[in-house]
């Protein structure tokens, strides 16, 4: 990684980091003739696809049996590391369930109802890693909320990661299918003769799984389209150079497309994380994925004047995981408003909300922390306003009603409140 200062990117190399590539255009025209056939064919569209993408002949897609045996047979330690895990985000989430409430707002009744959806899908990704966090951040949160079917998809494979099955079971999901890319996607949002279509689909992927969920929102709901892993951290004199780059090394394995950048405002720091980068880089198992993420236009160390530059640059980028390394992070995390999830101080490591903090970790990417946040309980939720008035409430509403009914040309509805007081 090299050293750049931040007043001095040109206009190419400010967009290689403000306006991250996901690849879902390049995939797009792709990803739509898989889902029509997914529509229109269902099972055998998805067998075809499995063995195409996935090189596996798949005869039977319900998998659920499985997940109760990968529990009862993988190590102990893993289990209780699940089990740990999947409490500290169901901890966390159960604090999010709203109540329903009702007010008076001077004889207005007013309240505001919550319940779940029916039924949601939930992708769990597989490809070059296994990933039982993800089962458990996406299939917690649905049951939490009371959502009374939740399904998962994830790649198949001549066998199955244990630990993901495992993972399944103890989140608590009802149903499991083997099937991944654009086709589970298809498949959850319309159905098949073997996987019953969803209200929603949500968890993260790879740009085909993002691309199918961008083609099939609207006839189903999603969560948000999300992209490939990004870290930005914001280091100041105080930080310690080895963590920063620990964190910078751990995105970067997720993937080669992973965007990871470090923002501070001392130089000196900024060359001992590039040295830590390489040294640490050098021991990873997925070397050479995080290598060439850390290569990437859209990542790098960069040397800012101040650290109120480095926080603007922060806020624009709006990073999936922010993490804050600074002498006083109180003071930072203040001036920051755009970002999916914030690790304040030396000792809270991404991987810790990755895995097992209790936060979610299915956040959004490429900017769009600037306009909503990760996966919560509030994503599986409807809710419905309600309201009763008595006849002195409506009576103190009329005028302003039937004037503005009327204004909007609407006389019907100034009539439903002028024939409430005629007799």
């Amino acid at each position: 990684m090299n050293v750049r200062a931040v007043a001095d990117l040109g206009p190419d190399e400010r967009r290689a980091f403000f306006e991250r590539d996901a690849g879902v255009d390049a995939v797009r025209s792709d990803v739509a003739a898989i889902v029509d056939r997914v529509r229109e064919e269902g099972d055998v569209a998805v067998r075809e696809f499995c063995a195409e993408f996935d090189d596996v002949q798949v005869a039977n897609l319900d998998v659920t049996d499985q997940c109760e045996r990968a529990y009862e047979a993988i190590d102990d330690e893993v289990r209780e590391a699940v089990e740990t895990a999947a409490a500290n985000v169901r901890e966390f989430h159960e604090a999010q369930v709203p109540e329903d409430w009702r007010d008076d707002f001077d004889g207005r009744e007013l309240g505001r109802r919550f319940r779940p959806l029916q039924r949601v899908g939930v992708y769990a990704p597989g490809g070059t890693a296994a990933y039982p966090s993800s089962v458990i951040m996406g299939v917690v949160p649905a049951v939490v909320a009371g959502v009374e079917e939740v399904v998962v998809c994830t790649p198949p494979a001549d066998e199955l990661n244990p630990v993901t099955l495992a993972a399944i079971h103890v989140a608590g999901a009802d149903e499991v299918y083997s099937v991944g890319g654009a086709q589970a996607v298809a498949a959850m949002a319309y159905g098949t003769e073997s996987i019953p279509a969803v209200q929603k689909v949500v968890g993260p992927g790879n740009r085909w799984v993002t691309a199918a969920k961008a083609a099939v929102q609207g006839d189903v709901d999603i969560d948000f389209l999300a992209g490939p892993s990004e870290v930005l951290v914001l280091a100041d004199e105080t930080a310690e150079p080895a963590f920063v780059a620990a964190d910078l090394v751990a995105q970067a394995e997720h993937d080669e497309h992973a965007s990871v950048v470090c923002v501070t405002d001392d130089e000196a720091v900024a060359e001992a994380i590039t040295a830590e980068v390489e040294s640490q880089v050098a021991d990873a198992d997925r070397e050479d994925v995080a290598r060439e993420a850390l290569e990437r236009d859209a990542s790098g160390v960069l040397v800012a004047r101040s650290m109120s530059e480095a926080i603007l640059f922060a806020e624009e980028y709006a990073a999936e995981h922010l993490s804050i390394q600074t002498d006083d992070e109180e003071a930072v995390l203040d001036r920051i408003d755009s970002a999916g999830s914030v690790f304040l101080g030396p000792y809270t490591p991404v991987a810790a909300g990755d895995y097992a903090s209790g936060t979610n970790h299915v956040l959004p990417t490429g900017g769009g922390a600037k306009r909503h946040g990760g996966l919560s309980v509030d994503h599986f939720l409807r809710s419905t306003t309600v309201q009763r008035l008595d006849r002195d409430a409506l009576d103190a509403l009329s005028d302003t009603v039937t004037t503005l009914a009327d204004a909007e040309g609407l006389g019907a509805h100034a009539d439903s409140v002028r024939r409430r007081f005629e007799k």
